[in-house]
Parts: C-alpha cells; structure tokens; sequence
C-alpha cells in the first residue's frame, strides 16, 4: 500500500513562488514554464551530490537535468563520495570555471563550512539539497530537503505497529548528516509518544553503507539476541541489516523498516522481508532546487528552506 503524496508535491513549487517577499511580488514574476526562463537561459550550475551511486541521487540528479533542461541552464554534477575534502575541491573548480550557481548536498554538514565560504567569497550563490548545512560560517541561499522529522515519524510508526508496541530495537545510523539527525530525531520522538514499551537498545552507525550496516546487525545480534527490531536510517542501512538478518535465519523475526522505498528495498518490502519504508521524493527535491536558483536569476528572494512531504510505502499488497 502507498499513501500519495502527489497533491503536497504538485503545490510545493506555488509555495516556493509564494514564498518571494512581498515587495518583490508581481503579476510578472517568473514561472515553472520554459517561457518565463528565456531572460535568464545560457547560465550554468555546479552540483556536488554527497553519492551518484546510490539511486536517491541518481533520481535527484535526474529531476534536476530535466527542469535545468527547461530554463536553458547547463548543469554538470560530480559525485563527493561521502568525503568533504573531495567535495571541497570540487567547489574550487566549480568557482575556477566560473559556474553561476552552486549545488551541494554536503559530506559533512559541519565541515562543509569552508567551501561555502570559498564561493561565497567569489560572489557564487549556493544552494542545498538533501542535506543541509549546520556549519558556522557559509551562506547558503536556500535549502530543499523531504521533510525528515515527519519522515522520522513514519518510520517509528511502521515499526510501531509491526512490532504491536512492545520489543527491543536498534538504530543503524549515520550522525553526520544533518538529514539523517533529523529523522532520528523524529523517530525518536514519535517512538517515545506513542509506544512506550518499545526500548531502544543501541543506536550505532554505519556511515550508511549497506557492508558496513550488515557487519553492525551481526554485531547487534550477538549483544542483543532477542532483538526484535531494527531502523536503518536508509536503504542500503536496511538492506545490509536484511542480509545479515537473512544469514542469520531472522528474517520475520526482527522486524526492519528502511528510508527511500528505492526500487530494491521496494522488492524487499513486497516480498515480507522489510516491514515498510518512509518514502522520499528526490525527482521532486531536484526539480525543487533549480526551480529557486531560477527564481534568484530572476532577481526574486527565494524561501530559506522548501520542506518535501514523505509518504510511506508498506507494499504492494494492501
């Protein structure tokens, strides 16, 4: 069963317009169509995404081409690889080209300071997507991300009722990322409110990497032996829990809830190995994205940060 969000998403971009500052709103204000983009076409954007192997990415990378396609921007991507020096650099030569915009879905949200500073100083606008900046210093002009508290709170509430409000379970993590924080945060939250008899036990990080998530449930597993659920805070994190779990002869036993619903952990869903799975849209978050740094071409004050609602995906099978 998947719970539509469709209706949320499709008003997001009039919010974004609407989110302009009074005085800058006029009947001659840039829209989504290509027409409205014809004054600002011919500019180029640099976009560093934290992993363009993960399919979340990839899709994000994808909504951004297309909407870049219909304001006549070129727009280049490069993969950070989880490493902020790497993403660093790569900012550096987003500057030395002369980009005219900056996108990144940061490394590290502390550490990424420096490099918004860098094109800050050479008078190039930055943008976040996913993940947000939490550095002290950097000025980023807007931020578009799911709205991963709310997210959090599904997830507690799949594995809530999967487990009828009473086990033990475990949190496989990744607390550099503020995206990440914050749908712990909500998780936790929500678990607490509302069922009580659930105990979490360990909340241990896996730099969301689905080899290294598998060695942290066979290492759950063994200090806990009547766990009886598990949150992996994305689907690779979900994933190598299921193959460790699998390995294990748990499957069923534990209960696992992941975050994305990406095509594989959707298999897995379907197929009563993961319980369910908060569902991002990052198609809508890169659309999102080059929508507001078309808005700042335009000479308009985009809003400082563009929540993207989460739905939920528990199978096809209602």
């Amino acid at each position: 069963m998947k719970i539509s969000v469709g209706a949320l998403l499709a008003s997001l971009t009039i919010f974004a317009v609407a989110g302009c500052t009074s005085s800058q709103k006029s009947s001659n204000a840039p829209t989504n169509q290509a027409s409205g983009a014809n004054a600002v076409a011919g500019k180029s954007i640099g976009v560093s995404l934290l992993d363009l192997q993960a399919t979340f990415y990839q899709d994000m990378e994808q909504g951004m081409k297309a909407e870049a396609a219909k304001y006549g921007y070129t727009i280049s991507f490069q993969d950070a690889n989880h490493d902020q020096a790497k993403q660093t650099s790569q900012v550096e030569d987003f500057i030395s080209r002369k980009v005219d915009a900056i996108v990144l879905s940061p490394a590290d949200s502390k550490a990424v300071g420096p490099a918004i500073v860098e094109a800050n100083n050479a008078n190039v606008p930055v943008f976040t997507a996913d993940i947000a900046s939490t550095a002290s210093t950097g000025k980023v002009i807007c931020h578009v991300a799911s709205d991963n508290v709310q997210g959090g709170r599904v997830a507690a509430d799949l594995l809530g009722k999967a487990l009828n409000g009473q086990g033990t379970i475990a949190i496989i993590d990744e607390p550099e990322v503020t995206s990440v924080q914050d749908r712990v945060r909500g998780f936790k939250t929500e678990l607490a409110a509302k069922y009580p008899s659930i105990t979490i036990v360990a909340d241990q990080t896996a730099g969301g990497d689905r080899t290294k998530a598998a060695d942290v449930m066979d290492n759950l597993m063994q200090r806990f032996p009547n766990l009886s659920g598990v949150f992996g805070i994305n689907d690779d994190s979900a994933l190598g829990a299921l193959r460790s779990i699998a390995a294990a002869g748990k499957v069923g036993k534990i209960k696992i809830v992941g975050y994305d619903a990406n095509p594989e952990a959707k298999k897995a869903i379907d197929a009563g190995q993961i319980v369910g799975d908060p569902e991002q849209h990052p198609d809508q978050i890169g659309k999102l994205t080059i929508d507001q740094i078309n808005l700042y071409f335009s000479g308009k004050t985009p809003p400082a940060k563009i929540p993207v609602p989460v739905g939920s995906y528990t199978g096809t099978k209602s």
